[in-house]
């Protein structure tokens, strides 16, 4: 009786323990929100500890149900298997990206393994494989509707896609694999993180500013002060960064701090060549175990591309379409900075310094004139307003929610009838925890189950200009576009249907998930739009006209260049990932694999691959080229909205109903052609971007 009493309290007291954890219970916040408020770091472990137990015991009833498979008990059963572990995941790697404290950095080594391991028990189950084959096999004679056939195809395809078919000795070692490829990109992601925080450019020789707008020497001068220094500190976060570059005349600082950004990871405390070479060594046992040639020849099959030879061939086609126009570039630049003084051969750290002064001259537009009109609050508000003018939706400031940092703010969206569509968390300012660039993400997305809808709780974080004590955060035109970008993924979450959650919002193919953001990146550059909110905070002044004229005259400056530089990291992507053995030396390799490319002189030592945390820690493998892929895409599907006009409402509800809806339903190409009335066209992006034959 004793003992019954001790194990009915150690029970008890194990219950009480996982009812006390904020991840473990529902959350008591309306829609669901995360209780950041009540999360604490010592809350993952145990979390994710119990949440992956569970999972295994959802997966084991699908095991061991004596019933025939179904759809209903294998395939729809696996796909609501572990909503726990899909909830705490979505909170905890989604914060170690934008606030990844040492402390959670910890904890990422502690779970990613388990995940890892999770993942594996389910994928490479022979029992549960058995299951969906079965299913697979009587397919035609199930009488599934289109979306639950898409969904059966999809689970068997992602089934033998991870090694269920392995033989058991094989399914050990692509097991092993697997956890050490996670390792390795925790590693690789922990030194971007650390390399960009640990450099800083102190200057407190005033004379040193020369050149900078006082936008850039203000918040210098403020991140001295935060860091209790004198004079003015840069950093290597792109708001600190990227004027810098820009605008410095002192060439030798310009030098110094582009050869930091251009050599972190390379070498000393924060390297990241071996783990590349690690991490491409994993992809390719990967690949060879499930009998492809090549990682890329594995990812690309799921994708709109299909094939690495479709891939390579649109690259190499977009390299001799853009060369010329960047050779032309750079010589104009060349000539135009030597006229201006410059000494010797035209560097890297010198290309957007004059590229700054000549589309100054040319266009008489710069950074410093147009920021006073793009307030973040303002732009923000003004791209609610464009979604509410094309979707019908409302976005509503709330505090209800408990945030994870002071500066994220929480929205409701409704949609035109006041249901409630999804809740945004928008963080916009970097921190020394938050890793570089924008990106959208998701803490839930939207499904269905048991009779009840879940909407999606989505997150935009960026990297911009924090207010300081003189003025507010002002965006150059370039952040106005990129918020617009990260926006427009955002609705594709947003506003998601369908029923299964391996099938809506941004659960598509890689090369086609970037249309919805690309899109909206359009608007960045129309009078309508612009003019709807761009006003100076100090004066209230509207944007001129000849403002928006030169906005948009000046949209396809260096486009050459810009094109041939997304195109040369699109094939050192692809060339990464078409190896069949490790390269010894990830510089050498890199300096090849661009060389067509070059239009620049090249630098000893730097390399963009050990901080290209895309391709090797970013989900885009063998799928960087998606970014020119879906920019062919929107260039044909916005050339649309332009014949019917920008705010067309007709065009706005065939591209929700085609595009953002749809999720992965159905096929990507059967979604735009149900959009375009027809397949895209090649061509339209070159002529978007005015790089053709009649204009060199």
């Amino acid at each position: 009786m004793k003992k019954i009493l001790i194990i009915t309290a150690l029970l008890a007291a194990l219950t009480s323990c996982n009812m006390s954890n904020p991840l473990l219970r529902t959350s008591k916040l309306k829609y669901g929100a995360p209780e950041f408020d009540k999360i604490k770091t010592e809350n993952y472990v145990p979390a994710f500890k119990k949440s992956i137990s569970d999972a295994k015991k959802d997966i084991q009833v699908i095991i061991d149900n004596k019933e025939k498979p179904s759809f209903e008990n294998t395939i729809v059963a696996m796909e609501y298997a572990g909503m726990n572990l899909t909830r705490v995941s979505g909170i905890f790697f989604n914060l170690l990206e934008c606030d990844g404290t040492p402390e959670l950095q910890a904890v990422a080594k502690e779970v990613s393994p388990m995940v890892t391991e999770y993942s594996m028990f389910v994928s490479l189950n022979k029992d549960l494989f058995q299951r969906v084959k079965t299913l697979y096999n009587q397919k035609e004679s199930l009488n599934l509707e289109a979306e639950q056939m898409k969904l059966l195809i999809d689970t068997y395809k992602s089934f033998s896609r991870n090694g269920a078919a392995l033989s058991s000795d094989k399914k050990a070692e692509f097991s092993k694999i697997a956890q050490e490829s996670s390792k390795i990109g925790l590693a690789y992601n922990e030194n971007m993180l650390k390399a960009q925080a640990a450099y800083t450019l102190h200057i407190t020789d005033r004379a040193k500013l020369a050149g900078l707008p006082h936008f850039a020497i203000g918040m210098a001068a403020h991140e001295a002060k935060t860091r209790k220094l004198e004079g003015w500190v840069f950093t290597l976060d792109y708001p600190s960064f990227g004027p810098f570059i820009k605008y410095s005349a002192v060439r030798e600082l310009r030098e110094e701090i582009y050869k930091a950004f251009a050599e972190k990871c390379v070498g000393g405390e924060f390297d990241n060549t071996e783990n590349i070479k690690k991490l491409i060594d994993c992809r390719i046992k990967e690949a060879n175990l499930l009998n492809y040639k090549t990682y890329a020849d594995y990812a690309l099959e799921n994708r709109m591309a299909e094939n690495t030879q479709t891939v390579e061939d649109f690259l190499e086609d977009l390299r001799i379409k853009s060369l010329p126009f960047a050779k032309k570039e750079v010589k104009e630049l060349s000539a135009y900075a030597h006229k201006l003084g410059l000494k010797g051969e035209l560097m890297p750290w010198d290309w957007s310094y004059y590229s700054a002064k000549l589309k100054n001259e040319k266009y008489s537009i710069n950074d410093e004139l147009l920021k006073p009109y793009f307030k973040l609050e303002n732009v923000r508000q003004a791209i609610f307003n464009l979604a509410h003018k094309l979707y019908g939706l409302n976005y509503t400031e709330t505090n209800e929610f408990p945030v994870y940092n002071k500066d994220v703010k929480v929205y409701d969206i409704t949609d035109a009838n006041g249901k409630h569509m999804a809740l945004l968390y928008m963080d916009n300012f970097p921190r020394a925890t938050k890793s570089s660039g924008a990106w959208m993400t998701e803490f839930i997305g939207e499904y269905q189950y048991k009779g009840k809808e879940n909407r999606p709780i989505i997150q935009i974080v960026t990297n911009f200009t924090k207010p300081t004590d003189d003025e507010p955060s002002l965006l150059s035109h370039s952040e106005v576009t990129t918020l617009l970008h990260e926006f427009g993924h955002s609705l594709h979450g947003t506003l998601a249907e369908g029923t299964y959650p391996s099938q809506t919002g941004t659960s598509v193919a890689r090369d086609f998930v970037e249309l919805p953001s690309q899109i909206m990146e359009n608007f960045a550059f129309e009078k309508e739009f612009l003019e709807s909110f761009a006003k100076n905070y100090k004066t209230g002044e509207a944007i001129p006209i000849e403002l928006i004229n030169k906005i948009k005259e000046a949209k396809n400056f260096q486009a050459g260049y810009a094109s041939l530089r997304q195109v040369s990291l699109s094939i050192l992507d692809m060339d990464w990932h078409t190896q069949t053995t490790v390269p010894k030396d990830v510089i050498k390799f890199e300096k090849n694999a661009m060389k067509d490319c070059r239009v620049l002189p090249t630098i000893d030592d730097t390399a963009i691959s050990p901080s290209f945390g895309h391709i090797f820690a970013g989900g885009y493998s063998a799928g960087y080229y998606s970014y020119k892929w879906a920019e062919v895409l929107e260039a044909d599907a916005f050339s649309l909205f332009k014949e019917k006009g920008i705010f067309n409402k007709e065009v706005a509800k065939s591209f929700r109903d085609n595009i953002l809806s749809q999720g992965s339903r159905r096929e990507e190409s059967v979604s735009f052609r149900m959009f375009r009335g027809r397949d895209p066209k090649a061509n339209a992006l070159m002529e978007k971007l005015g790089l053709t034959k009649d204009k060199l």
